[in-house]
């Protein structure tokens, strides 16, 4: 997933930072070009650009805030060329992950009966006999078209996309959370694999299609690998006397951690957070079933009181 590397900060707003690649400019100069001649006046090129910068800003602000509505966190997101990306961690359960996931899409669905219904508007009223105004309803039109696009595009049930997801937190209720992301993630590849043959049947000269693609199939890849270490970790045996501080579940016993400093598999609590390969020491952890970060020696049992006899 895109990070803050290569990425300026831009503004904060509802404590959530918003950061900007700097590739959105490469892209912007080339889509400007593209575009040339398709309004009396450049400027509403321009407009188009910032409009999609827009609706893909207030599409992740909708999964950020209905993270933070079901007691999740979300404090940024970062704007790149092939979308957005809200970094939320809503509580995990499906119903939560769910509605942070449908947030987003949510804006888009409000969105396009307005974007729709506005240049009508306009033409009933009479707007349109002078060349700025053609370029507006030409501009409002091209606007509900980048919308929509983002829209059907966005809710396709391939994994990692806004679609993929929903399918995911709604097959989370029966299947639990391993097997759900298990079976998004092989419809996702097998998605994935039918959208590149398509393009390439094709012949089409859609680079970015291609680009989003192979993108996109590594992100599915990777919810596969997520899937079969939740597998692992959901038939591992329990350690018995520890428990997450704020959920209760117990800890699997075994190599499940990844030390963050030689990327070997250790086990937590079987050396109380020190890592058995390079010696680096973690005083925090997060649980593998809620994901909440809590100091290792608060999963330990309190030892018993001392009672004078």
């Amino acid at each position: 997933m895109p990070t803050r590397q290569g990425s300026f900060h831009l503004f904060r707003i509802f404590s959530i930072d918003v950061y900007l690649h700097w590739s959105w400019f490469l892209i912007a100069a080339i889509e400007l070009s593209e575009r040339k001649g398709q309004y009396q006046s450049p400027i509403w090129n321009l407009f188009e650009y910032l409009s999609l910068f827009l609706i893909v800003l207030t599409h992740e602000f909708g999964h950020a805030l209905a993270c933070r509505s079901v007691g999740g966190v979300a404090d940024q997101v970062i704007l790149w060329p092939l979308g957005g990306v809200a970094y939320v961690a809503p509580p995990q359960r499906p119903g939560a992950t769910l509605w942070t996931i449908f947030a987003g899409p949510l804006v888009n669905i409000v969105l396009a009966p307005i974007l729709w219904f506005l240049p009508l508007f306009l033409v009933l009223i009479g707007f349109g006999d002078h060349t700025y105004s053609q370029d507006l309803l030409q501009y409002l039109h091209t606007v509900f078209w980048i919308n929509t696009t983002l829209l059907f595009f966005n809710i396709l049930p391939i994994y990692p996309l806004d679609g993929g997801q929903i399918l995911r937190s709604i097959l989370w209720f029966p299947f639990g959370r391993a097997r759900s992301l298990l079976i998004a993630s092989i419809l996702g590849i097998i998605g994935i694999i039918a959208f590149v043959a398509f393009i390439l049947f094709e012949g089409a000269n859609q680079i970015w299609y291609l680009i989003m693609g192979a993108f996109l199939l590594s992100q599915s890849y990777s919810g596969l690998k997520r899937a079969l270490s939740l597998s692992k970790v959901a038939n591992a045996p329990r350690r018995a006397g520890y428990h997450c501080p704020s959920c209760q579940t117990p800890p699997p016993v075994g190599n499940h951690w990844t030390c963050s400093v030689c990327k070997q598999k250790f086990d937590m609590f079987s050396t109380l957070g020190t890592c058995v390969s390079c010696g680096a020491h973690f005083s925090a952890t997060p649980c593998f079933e809620c994901n909440t970060l809590s100091p290792v020696s608060m999963w330990a049992p309190s030892s018993p009181p001392v009672v004078d006899i």
